[in-house]
């Protein structure tokens, strides 16, 4: 597998994968939010199946088993843009609105597909991909635009994002 990640801080990474495909059976720690640059994924969950490619936008809530299979198309390697929208990031963001996050209704990936105030927030962090020693506060920045944008597009997010129950509980 030739796997590169460049990191902008410790939420925010450059993906790529230039291999013929990469596949993975994983349960991600913190929601994802996705923006693909190039390239496909499979994405196999019990219920579900999803299909990404260039110019899609897509959240992936934490704690769901799911099959990951990354592949290059168009003899472009499979390039990603990833936010992490850790436990601490959301509780401080959530901290002090006035909000009732039930259990989400639904277990599922969330597509938001070429939104252009997302795709702007994503796109807007590719040049500091090519610096060095970025300030954590705007990192923060992003990801606040980021999650605010979400919020925007979707009434129900709050019930995914501002969930912090355990697994199983």
């Amino acid at each position: 597998m030739d796997y590169k990640a460049r990191y902008i801080t410790e939420d925010i990474k450059l993906s790529s994968y230039e291999d013929k495909f990469f596949k993975s059976d994983i349960m991600f720690d913190h929601h994802m939010l996705v923006w693909f640059l190039s390239g496909e994924t499979k994405i196999v969950q019990a219920d579900a199946t999803d299909y990404f490619k260039k110019g899609d936008i897509f959240l992936i809530p934490r704690n769901q088993l799911a099959t990951i299979i990354n592949y290059p198309k168009d003899g472009q390697p499979h390039k990603t843009v990833v936010m992490h929208l850790s436990e601490d990031r959301l509780r401080n963001f959530y901290a002090g609105k006035d909000i009732n996050p039930g259990p989400p209704k639904l277990s599922r990936i969330y597509s938001f597909s070429n939104h252009p105030l997302l795709e702007s927030c994503l796109a807007s962090l590719i040049p500091y991909f090519d610096m060095k020693d970025i300030p954590e506060d705007i990192a923060y920045i992003k990801i606040t635009e980021a999650i605010s944008i979400l919020r925007t597009l979707n009434n129900e997010i709050d019930q995914v994002l501002a969930n912090f129950e355990a697994p199983g509980k």
